[in-house]
């Protein structure tokens, strides 16, 4: 067994990583950490606050706290911004920065925007973490760290009433997690991830508009991943939401704005799986703030 376990640790620290990014089932109010491009869309200041707890009552489940924060500067080419993050997940921690640059081109009847994104990440894992009923030397209490550079790249197209959009997360594909087996060091890799979206804003009523939009994720050794999502816009005031994801998951959405420029949201995942047992679901809350520095660029309301 002991010839075994250091295979079998290998295996799993290099295998784990197949879907390195976290999971937002709030991704259409704030497609910041999704596509660069997004970054100035919403024509304010607009600052995004979520904090993510996934698979309640499982030891060691993903925890994850972002801060999005993005504008237009006075050149209306242009937008910027950046995002902070913490994600945790067992005895890993991974927090990084990202800054983001938006050029944007105005169409007839919307705007494209190419955008990149360029930061790090600060990968630890802590072996102290690890609960074993026999330890041995393999569980000695030791804590690895490694810091990689980051880049990620997206294409954002967006009007009143549409928008699309399709990107790419980590393409330096660095070294990242690292795990030490009888002495030696091995390495898992970053991988690079792909996402398309797209959805629409369709009046029904002067009081009621529906929203349906959807977010494909696709990374190398890992299951296409596919949210489909159905909204509704009550009275320019209150989100009502249901998403499918591909993994067998239903996601409960709602979004309460506050006058124009707070917003609060929350939303509830329910699975469908295996896991159905064993966790009290996922929860997602989030605090959006807008601010119109610029003066008469503000939109009531805003759909994407």
């Amino acid at each position: 067994m002991k010839k075994l376990l250091p295979v079998l640790l290998l295996f799993l620290a290099t295998s784990a990583f197949a879907q390195q990014d976290a999971l937002f089932s709030q991704y259409m109010f704030n497609k910041l950490t999704v596509n660069p491009g997004y970054a100035g869309s919403r024509e304010v200041l607009s600052a995004d606050l979520v904090d993510r707890y996934q698979w309640l009552g499982i030891d060691g489940a993903p925890k994850t706290l972002t801060l999005s924060v993005h504008a237009p500067l006075r050149n209306s080419h242009v937008g910027v911004g950046f995002y902070i993050y913490s994600d945790q997940i067992g005895p890993t921690l991974e927090q990084g920065f990202e800054a983001t640059y938006a050029y944007r081109i105005n169409l007839p009847k919307g705007k494209l925007s190419f955008g990149l994104q360029a930061g790090f990440k600060y990968f630890t894992f802590d072996w102290n973490k690890i609960l074993v009923e026999d330890p041995d030397y393999m569980f000695e209490g030791t804590q690895q760290s490694k810091f990689s550079p980051d880049a990620n790249f997206g294409i954002y197209y967006y009007s009143n009433h549409a928008f699309a959009g399709i990107s790419s997360k980590q393409l330096l594909q660095n070294q990242y997690g690292m795990v030490n087996v009888n002495g030696k060091s091995a390495y898992s890799r970053l991988m690079r991830h792909f996402y398309g979206m797209g959805g629409l804003a369709l009046p029904i009523s002067d009081k009621l508009i529906f929203r349906p939009s959807t977010l494909i994720k696709y990374v190398a050794n890992a299951p296409l991943q596919v949210d489909i999502n159905a909204s509704f816009l009550i009275n320019e005031q209150v989100w009502l939401g249901m998403t499918y994801r591909t993994e067998h998951a239903l996601v409960f959405i709602t979004e309460f704005n506050i006058g124009s420029k707070l917003r609060i949201g929350y939303s509830y995942d329910l699975y469908l799986n295996e896991l159905i047992n064993n966790n009290k679901g996922s929860h997602e809350i989030r605090l959006g703030l807008d601010i119109d520095m610029l003066r008469n660029r503000m939109l009531t309301p805003r759909y994407f």
